[in-house]
């Protein structure tokens, strides 16, 4: 599995342990990617960690307007925390293609959420890039 990958899921149970039980951010991700990572590794799950959680009320304002009939708060924790990571690489990282944060999502959505959530990431973060990544 791509290192990359490993990270995002990585920084996915970070931002889940910090929304579900109100870990300590720096102590989650040192739980979950331990010692053993390099430190560019653990570069990028602090930086994913941490930018999404400063992001975080600036990606529900551009997330809430593309949730057809659903409030943010109702989302499963999971979705609401891929679809969070996902609007803060899509809106500041401008260096990723698009398509790769978005695949990288789903796939997540996929292996951590339910049946559907996957189409419903896909949907959600594309209409982030077509609304707002570029402003």
């Amino acid at each position: 599995m791509a290192a990359r990958r490993v990270g995002r899921e990585q920084a996915l149970q970070a931002l889940y342990a910090v929304g579900v039980g109100a870990r300590d951010p720096a102590e989650a991700i040192d739980e979950i990617v331990g010692e053993s990572s390099n430190a560019e590794h653990r570069a990028f799950v602090r930086e994913l960690v941490l930018g999404t959680i400063e992001f975080t009320p600036e990606a529900d304002r551009v997330i809430a307007p593309l949730l057809e009939s659903w409030a943010i708060e109702r989302l499963p924790v999971v979705d609401r925390c891929i679809l969070r990571m996902g609007t803060f690489e899509l809106c500041r990282r401008p260096e990723l293609p698009p398509a790769v944060v978005i695949n990288e999502a789903v796939e997540l959505a996929k292996k951590f959420s339910t049946e559907d959530s996957g189409r419903f990431v896909n949907g959600v973060l594309s209409a982030v890039v077509r609304t707002h990544a570029s402003a």
